[in-house]
């Protein structure tokens, strides 16, 4: 099973968005819908704090705590389509530094789910 790490949006997590690293992204991995081509483990889920500085070294600690390299990284659908959008970063922007730092692939958006 491929192993993946999803990231959120901090500001739609604490602020009630319906984004608290909740069941959508989650459900998705499991099965095999949206961004993901099968069945997933998420193997951590890492909050974006504003402005972002932090998101990559998080990610690199979540690998570190877990003993696992992912597959691939997940931007979660809140941040793919922030409203209103993220003042610091476009989606492509924070995904291209993710990646340049982690040697990962990113994929940015998880779900379709309303």
């Amino acid at each position: 099973m491929k192993k993946a790490i999803v990231v959120g949006c901090g500001s739609y997590m604490d602020s009630g968005y319906g984004c608290p690293g909740e069941w959508r992204c989650l459900k998705a991995a499991a099965m095999g819908d949206g961004k993901f081509a099968e069945p997933t483990q998420v193997i951590g889920f890492v909050k974006c704090e504003c402005p972002g500085r932090a998101t990559a070294p998080n990610v690199g600690m979540t690998i570190k705590a877990t003993g696992m390299k992912p597959d691939a990284i997940y931007m979660s659908s809140c941040m793919a389509g922030a409203k209103p959008d993220c003042p610091y970063a476009t989606a492509e922007e924070k995904a291209q530094y993710i990646q340049d730092k982690t040697g990962i692939p990113v994929i940015i958006g998880t779900h379709e789910y309303k």
